[in-house]
């Protein structure tokens, strides 16, 4: 246990930043995941529709290091890959 303030303080800024990484992670995989879903059924323009709603969002992210700059580049260009394809 720490004895320190700055320490205990520390701790609670930690917990808080680790809930609100998971939270935004979280946000990023739903997007994705109904992507992909519009994706299997072949759906070009709800999947497009969210991938332009998505792309803001990983770049942000990524510029507060919640997500790696080239983690947020992959997904965005193999979605778009993958949704061109169809």
């Amino acid at each position: 246990m720490a004895n320190i303030k700055s320490s205990k303080k520390r701790i609670i800024t930690n917990i808080k930043r680790k809930i609100y990484n998971k939270k935004c992670k979280s946000k990023i995989k739903n997007i994705i995941r109904k992507i992909k879903n519009f994706i299997s059924v072949n759906n070009k323009k709800e999947s497009l529709k969210h991938f332009f709603y998505l792309q803001p969002i990983i770049d942000r992210y990524s510029t507060y290091g919640i997500i790696h700059k080239n983690k947020s580049s992959r997904c965005k260009s193999r979605l778009i890959k993958k949704i061109f394809k169809m």
